[in-house]
C-alpha cells in the first residue's frame, strides 16, 4: 500500500479530533520568547477562522488534530478505538510542526490543539506530543497558543515537560460515573484520571507560585486545565452530570468543563444507545455549568431545576428560568434594594446588565424604562422585577406561569455573557 501523503493524513487525522469537545483557548497572553529574542511566530490575541471560542467572545483559530487515530485501547464510545474499523494515520513530529507553522503563516490558526491515540505505550506517545511543542517552541519561536491532550498514565516528568510548553493541558474524565467508565472503558481506571488531576492541579499552583516570587521562574501550563465528560453514553443523568463538574472544579480547580454529546459511530458496540441525546440537552449542561461559574448557583440549586421523575434538565425552558419557576417566592426582585447575587438570579439578566444596573442606581431611583435601557429585552424582565414603577402580581401567585413555559422560554438565560 503506498504512504499516505500529509494531505491524506490531515483529512483522516483532523476529521477524527472532532469527538473531542474540549478545546478553547483563554486564559492566557502573548507568550514571551524562549530565545530572549524580540519577534518571533504566532500569537494568541488575534482574531480568526474560529475553532473555539474565549470567554470574551473572541474567535481563536485552532488546527486541531490528532497525531494518530491509531490505538492501544478499545473505548467502545470511540470510533479510534482498536477494534474499530476506519482508516488509520499518523503524523511524524516533523510534519506536524511543519503543518502547524504552514497554517498559521497562512492565516488559518492562531495555535494548536494536540491530542492521540495511544501508540505503544502511553509514555511514548506523551513524548511524541511534547517533542511537538517543544519544536514549536524551541526551534521555531512559535508563541500561539498550545493546547495539549495529557495521558494520565504517562510519567509525571513528561507531564511537567508538556506544562512548560503548553499553554492547557487537558485530562478527559470521558464519562461522568465510574461505573460508566468501567462498563464503556475498561482499560481507564477513574481513579488513575483523578490522580493525573490532581498532579496537575499541584504543579499548576506551583507554578503560579513561583511566577508571583520570581520574575524570571518558567511558566507553567497558565490557561490551567480542562476537561471533557461525554452526555448520553451511558445512563448518568443530568444530576449526576451537574455533581460531577462541580466536584471537578472544586477539587482540580479547572478552567472548564465541556461537555460532547454522545455520537453515533460506523460500526457501534452492542451496549452504545443507537441514538444520540438531543444536542439541546447539551446546551442546557453548558447554562447549568454558567450558572455556577458566573451566577452563584450550587450544584444542589442547580440540580434542584432537574425534573424529579428524569433526572435531567428541562429542554423547552432554560435552566435558570427552571429554577426561579420552582422557587416563586423568591420573586419578583426590586432592581432598586436587591444585591448584586440576588439580580443575577433572574432569568434573562446576564452578567453584564447585573453591572450596568448595580451602577445606575447609585445615581437614581430605576423606573421599567430604565432597566429596559439597560437590558436586552425589558418583557423577558417584567414577571421577575420590581421597579420604582412598576410591580408585578408575586409569582407565587400566578399559577399559569408553568403553562406558558413555551412563551416564558424566550427568558434564555444566556441574553448576554458574563
Amino acid at each position: 500500500m503506498a504512504a499516505l501523503t500529509v494531505r491524506q493524513k490531515l483529512e483522516i487525522l483532523a476529521d477524527a479530533a472532532k469527538y473531542d469537545a474540549s478545546c478553547a483557548s483563554s486564559g492566557t497572553a502573548k507568550r514571551d520568547s524562549a530565545s530572549g529574542r524580540k519577534g518571533g511566530i504566532g500569537s494568541t490575541e488575534g482574531m480568526g477562522i474560529c475553532h473555539a471560542y474565549a470567554p470574551d467572545g473572541r474567535c481563536i483559530s485552532l488546527l486541531k488534530i490528532l497525531l494518530t487515530n491509531s490505538c492501544l485501547f478499545d473505548c467502545h464510545y470511540c470510533i479510534n478505538r482498536r477494534s474499530s474499523d476506519v482508516r488509520r494515520a499518523r503524523f511524524t513530529v516533523k510534519e506536524l510542526v511543519e503543518l502547524t507553522l504552514s497554517f498559521y503563516r497562512r492565516n488559518y490558526i492562531e495555535g494548536l490543539f494536540l491530542s492521540s491515540g495511544i501508540i505503544r505505550s502511553p509514555d511514548y506517545t506523551m513524548e511524541q506530543l511534547v517533542a511537538v511543542a517543544r519544536s514549536l517552541r524551541e526551534e521555531h519561536d512559535f508563541r500561539g497558543y498550545i493546547h495539549l491532550k495529557t495521558i494520565p498514565d504517562a510519567d509525571a516528568e513528561l507531564i511537567h515537560q508538556a506544562g512548560l510548553y503548553a499553554d492547557r493541558l487537558s485530562i478527559n474524565v470521558e464519562l461522568p460515573t465510574e461505573g460508566g467508565l468501567r462498563r464503556l472503558a475498561p482499560e481507564k481506571n477513574a481513579k488513575r484520571i483523578e490522580g493525573a488531576m490532581a498532579v496537575l492541579r499541584t504543579a499548576i499552583d506551583d507554578g503560579s507560585d513561583a511566577r508571583r516570587r520570581y520574575a524570571h521562574a518558567p511558566r507553567f501550563a497558565p490557561a490551567g486545565q480542562s476537561t471533557q465528560m461525554i452526555v448520553g453514553a451511558d445512563q448518568a443523568d443530568d444530576r449526576a452530570i451537574i455533581g460531577r463538574a462541580s466536584a471537578l472544579y472544586t477539587r482540580h480547580r479547572l478552567r472548564r468543563v465541556y461537555y460532547s454529546a454522545f455520537s453515533p459511530i460506523p460500526s457501534p458496540s452492542a451496549v452504545l444507545p443507537l441514538q444520540r441525546p438531543p444536542l439541546l440537552r447539551e446546551h442546557r449542561l453548558y447554562q447549568s455549568d454558567w450558572m455556577m461559574r458566573f451566577y452563584g448557583y450550587s450544584a444542589q440549586e442547580v440540580a434542584a431545576a432537574t425534573d424529579p421523575a428524569t433526572g435531567c434538565l428541562p429542554l423547552d425552558i432554560d435552566p435558570k428560568l427552571a429554577w426561579a419557576l420552582r422557587h416563586r417566592d423568591a420573586f419578583p426582585v426590586d432592581v432598586n434594594l436587591a444585591p448584586r447575587e440576588r439580580l443575577l438570579r433572574v432569568p434573562g439578566l446576564g452578567v453584564k446588565a447585573v453591572d450596568r444596573i448595580l451602577t445606575s442606581r447609585r445615581h437614581r431611583r430605576l423606573r421599567l424604562d430604565d432597566v429596559a435601557r439597560l437590558t436586552s429585552s425589558i418583557a423577558k424582565l417584567r414577571p421577575f422585577l420590581v421597579a420604582s414603577d412598576w410591580r408585578p402580581v408575586r409569582l407565587a401567585d400566578r399559577a399559569d406561569l408553568r403553562p406558558r413555559a413555551p412563551v416564558l422560554a424566550q427568558l434564555e438565560l444566556f441574553d448576554e455573557s458574563p
